[in-house]
């Protein structure tokens, strides 16, 4: 025997939908927060500002960005990288309306 509260509504199931793909964005935005790794090398610092090996090094001399050297390796954290690139962020201009 069915009773009437048992009924879905088009309205449950936009619900669960909506519920369903947060659960998995949630899922998929944790994995690429624990894939990112904390120290990266200077070829990664590179590639990921678009400079030079000198440029990074100046950088590193004007202590604009901390590193720690181990062996004749350069490491950067993740976060220092990132803190640099908001730091000097232009946002663009907004129309004159």
């Amino acid at each position: 025997m069915m009773y009437r509260d048992q009924l879905l509504t088009i309205g449950d199931l936009d619900n669960f939908k909506a519920d369903l793909l947060r659960e998995i964005a949630s899922l998929i935005q944790e994995k690429n927060m624990t894939s990112i790794k904390q120290w990266l090398r200077t070829s990664e610092v590179r590639e990921m500002l678009g400079v030079s090996s000198g440029t990074l090094q100046t950088l590193r001399v004007s202590r604009k960005l901390s590193f720690i050297r181990i062996g004749g390796i350069v490491y950067y954290k993740y976060e220092d990288v990132i803190a640099l690139l908001e730091e000097n962020y232009v946002p663009k201009a907004k129309p004159n309306g």
